[in-house]
């Protein structure tokens, strides 16, 4: 429920609420009894003054790009790592947010573990991977990175704040946010700094079972409520796919242990057949019988992105912090991610001239 310019008002709050950023908050008679009466009356009035240098930071941002997942361990934030690699790759300028205040692993993505956030006199710095691609992330203010992060949600919401008016970016074609899983204090505090400067809009990551999906639409409720455009839905890990030649195989025996017969069963395609060593294999991993992702998206009409399958060459690069781009090892992912980004590219370029015109 809103009221005016007066913020939005808490669903247990008495009926006649003057709002919680109004001057009577907590004072006038109408407040007598609220459970937020204390809340209102001490809090800060008006308009949050630190708005204004968080939008003066992100007039030099072309595009701002919000990464989520409804659920935890979907891959989004190897999904944000790649995206980045491969919009910098495309000779364009670009930020890296990790928000995942009490799960950063983004600098671990991106190859930057034991850096350090230094400062000049306009404001935090970057850590940069190249010269067209900057991180900032909790991860880099660490003393130790086993350290656990045990904040409440006010605290995050600070940090999450201080990043955005306090890190000097510079000139940005692309800033792209990689956000916790769900839809907590992090994203609501993500919408509200960002508000008056606009964000392009939302890619969400899932996986293609129901377990994942189910939490995914509450995600796109998510966005629709706050206003958030959904740029689509990409299904990561659909199948598991790698070359033939890739594989460990093994054999039961009697008792129940497993023997490595890797060695025997790729002699024999060697002598046998070899052109099946080049195959690629895949295997369904996730139940997928309900349609997955693609059908998700045509039901509640959001746009889909495409899938990529689960690679563990794509694996490996996040845990290395390399890009799957550079080589040939990401032979399965990279083509797929690739075609994903392109897309998107190619659909947030044609907004931008149609909103110029």
């Amino acid at each position: 429920m809103e009221n005016g310019s007066h913020g939005e008002i808490p669903e247990n709050a008495n009926e006649h609420c003057p709002g919680p950023e109004s001057e009577s908050a907590g004072q006038s008679d109408a407040c007598a009894g609220c459970p937020n009466q204390e809340v209102c009356a001490t809090a800060p009035k008006g308009p949050d003054p630190d708005l204004v240098g968080i939008a003066e930071r992100m007039a030099t941002v072309k595009h701002k790009i919000l990464v989520l997942s409804g659920k935890g361990g979907v891959g989004k934030s190897t999904f944000s790592a790649q995206l980045s690699f491969a919009l910098a790759a495309m000779d364009f300028q670009v930020g890296l947010l990790d928000i995942d205040i009490c799960g950063p692993s983004i600098p671990k993505m991106l190859g930057l573990e034991g850096q350090e956030i230094h400062q000049s006199n306009l404001g935090w710095s970057p850590v940069y991977v190249e010269s067209n691609l900057g991180v900032m992330s909790i991860g880099f203010m660490l003393p130790n990175p086993d350290d656990a992060v045990i904040w409440r949600g006010p605290r995050k919401n600070g940090i999450i704040k201080q990043f955005l008016k306090d890190v000097y970016w510079g000139e940005l074609d692309f800033l792209v946010i990689d956000a916790p899983p769900g839809t907590s204090d992090e994203h609501i505090s993500i919408v509200q700094f960002l508000q008056a400067t606009g964000i392009d809009g939302a890619i969400i990551v899932t996986t293609p079972q129901q377990v994942s999906l189910i939490d995914v639409r509450k995600e796109v409720s998510f966005c629709k409520k706050v206003g958030i455009e959904i740029l689509g839905v990409v299904e990561n890990m659909s199948g598991l796919c790698q070359q033939v030649s890739d594989f460990k195989f093994s054999k039961m025996t009697k008792t129940g242990e497993q023997e490595d017969m890797t060695e025997w069963v790729l002699n024999c395609m060697r002598e046998k057949a070899p052109e099946l060593l080049d195959l690629i294999a895949c295997a369904e991993v996730f139940d997928s019988s309900g349609g997955g992702a693609a059908k998700m998206c045509s039901d509640m009409g959001v746009p889909f992105l495409g899938k990529v399958p689960l690679d563990p060459q794509l694996c490996k690069a996040a845990e290395e912090g390399r890009s799957c781009f550079t080589d040939t090892k990401c032979g399965v992912s990279a083509p797929a991610l690739k075609r994903i980004i392109e897309k998107l590219v190619a659909s947030q370029l044609a907004a931008r001239v149609e909103d110029s015109a």
